[in-house]
């Protein structure tokens, strides 16, 4: 009776075994849902950003004025994303080079943007430079909060 205790060992071998495997796994999709979480967080931070750079395209292409609203001689008041559940979305806008639409909310989510109008004549074209950069999260001390900007310059 030499063998008294193998199966023991046998045993505890094949326990630790399956043990480092689930925890491998487990470990693994953990990471993997960290990096969805991150994902979705950014992709929101990207449509907040193209929502602001689409309001400014519109108010300085589209304005039912029949002018850009962000005209370096005059000032407008322009909204985004307005109705009666987000009635603060407006801003005075144009009159200089530089306009900022200072964090556009959008409800009911937690993502808002920034955008910066810049208006100048390089060699006698004027040219505009728009930058918007959104944000999953307006908080401030939130860890999560991730940036994304989107420009156009036309």
């Amino acid at each position: 009776m030499r063998n008294k205790g193998f199966t023991l060992f046998v045993a505890i071998v094949v326990m630790g075994t399956l043990l480092l495997i689930a925890a491998g796994i487990a470990s693994l999709a953990v990471r993997q849902a960290l990096i969805s979480a991150s994902g979705r967080e950014s992709q929101q931070a990207f449509y907040a950003a193209d929502t602001g750079i689409e309001c400014a395209l519109y108010w300085d292409v589209q304005n039912p004025a029949g002018f850009s609203a962000f005209s370096t001689s005059t000032g407008s008041t322009i909204f985004c994303n307005k109705d009666s559940n987000n009635p603060g979305n407006q801003w005075v806008v144009g009159g200089n080079d530089t306009s900022t639409i200072n964090r556009i909310d959008f409800l009911p989510d937690s993502s808002c943007a920034i955008v910066i109008v810049t208006k100048a004549y390089i060699s006698g074209v004027l040219k505009t430079t728009i930058e918007s950069k959104g944000y999953n999260s307006c908080d401030l001390s939130n860890p999560r909060r991730v940036e994304r900007a989107v420009r156009a310059t036309y």
